[in-house]
């Protein structure tokens, strides 16, 4: 089975990032669409309003992430190897979803103050995918 096979298998870096994107973005609709309906009302201002930065970050990685796996897929359509950082970036972008708006999550549903640490640390570690992301694509030409 060569490579092209494997491209329609499946097997490939874009894959994974793709069909990840498209969980978090349903997650994210899921999660704007409980916080203006269920939460609304229940909440005090300041915590619905944790609730929808997360949603919206939430919801701008996401769409990142989707154009990490395309990137990622316009690369491989051209016969190359995406380079490691566009890889690295997906999934570091994937896990800060969870470390930045998780941590908003929580906060805004009561969970203790600690949590917030994540919060700033998901932010940096944003900034590193997408730094990563910005290597990765001067190192595949794109």
């Amino acid at each position: 089975m060569g490579r092209q096979d494997a491209k329609y298998r499946g097997d490939s870096a874009r894959a994974p990032a793709l069909a990840l994107a498209g969980l978090l973005l349903a997650l994210a609709t899921a999660c704007g669409a409980f916080g203006a309906h269920a939460l609304k009302g229940r909440l005090p201002p300041e915590r619905l309003q944790l609730w929808e930065t997360a949603v919206r970050y939430h919801f701008v990685q996401a769409l990142g992430l989707l154009g990490i796996g395309l990137t990622l897929r316009l690369i491989e359509q051209r016969g190359a190897v995406a380079p490691g950082a566009l890889r690295g970036a997906a999934v570091l972008s994937a896990v800060c979803v969870v470390l930045f708006a998780g941590s908003l999550y929580a906060l805004a549903l009561g969970a203790a103050r600690g949590v917030g640490v994540l919060t700033p640390l998901g932010g940096i570690a944003w900034i590193a995918a997408w730094l990563l992301f910005a290597w990765g694509a001067w190192r595949a030409q794109f």
